[in-house]
């Protein structure tokens, strides 16, 4: 059920205190959060007033405008080449986000490199092959267990070596605690600092969040910024089902934008992010 629907639940409203308590409500459980709600509600009420608003659609256009407001946050633009580190936690869907922004790249006629940064994680480096192989796209990786930093190392100077535009690095999601897993984010970026930014060139890195995992993502985003500066967030599994609120509650409490969105399961089901379509789906 969208939010329009658990907001007017098939009835008609007046604009009072108890429907703006109604509102509050659902904008919370719906994880956007307690600061974007608030800031959200007080900009429809003043709004709502000021324009005499009396109708439910146009307290929807409005509600839809107060949130875009939210969600529009200036993200570096991307510059080429440019590197994108990826980060999150074990089964957020980050080696799929990574092998989808790949194939969205090649389609634009850049040419891609992958990195399996990830050689703890049993697999990681295999299914990242195995998009390397559905995009049509370069990669370098190592085999399971081996040092993370020699691989970004190495896929950093074949990069140079052959003019990639765009270079993707896969990380570990965890070790065997947060401490070391910050610690290796830490050490493959002073690594790219040296090998790649040194250089002139861009480097970024996305937080991959699962949009299922409500007010959950907002401390996993908390955790990764202590140990590299989070530029943009990649949103996985957008589907019918994910409510994907909690956007709202990271552009309000973070100000980091979301680059891109995953709403399917073929590679193609990647979209870079448009606050309009981002909340046509939530609404």
């Amino acid at each position: 059920m969208g939010l329009f629907s658990k907001i007017f639940g098939g009835f008609k409203r007046t604009f009072d205190d108890e429907f703006y308590e109604d509102l509050e409500f659902v904008l919370v459980s719906s994880d956007i959060g307690m600061s974007a709600t608030t800031q959200i509600i007080e900009a429809c009420k003043a709004d709502a007033k000021s324009k005499k608003i009396k109708t439910e659609d146009e307290f929807k256009t409005l509600l839809k405008e107060k949130m875009i407001e939210v969600l529009n946050i200036e993200s570096e633009k991307i510059t080429f080449p440019t590197l994108i580190t990826f980060v999150g936690v074990n089964g957020v869907g980050k080696t799929t986000a990574i092998g989808r922004v790949a194939n969205y790249y090649k389609k634009q006629g850049k040419k891609v490199l992958l990195v399996a940064g990830d050689t703890f994680r049993a697999a990681a480096s295999e299914q990242l092959n195995e998009w390397s192989k559905r995009s049509d796209v370069r990669i370098v990786k190592y085999a399971e267990g081996a040092d993370p930093g020699a691989v970004v190392f190495d896929g950093i100077a074949s990069a140079v070596a052959k003019h990639e535009d765009v270079v993707l690095v896969d990380t570990a999601g965890r070790l065997h605690n947060k401490s070391n897993l910050m610690d290796e984010l830490g050490k493959i970026n002073r690594i790219i600092d040296k090998e790649w930014t040194s250089k002139g060139f861009q480097h970024l890195n996305y937080l991959v969040i699962d949009a299922t995992t409500g007010q959950n993502a907002l401390s996993q985003l908390e955790s990764f910024n202590e140990a590299v500066q989070i530029d943009g967030i990649v949103l996985t599994k957008m589907d019918g089902t994910a409510k994907g609120g909690v956007v709202l509650a990271i552009a309000k409490e973070f100000g980091v934008p979301v680059k891109f969105i995953g709403v399917g399961e073929t590679k193609e089901d990647i979209l870079e992010f448009d606050a309009k379509d981002c909340l046509d789906r939530i609404l």
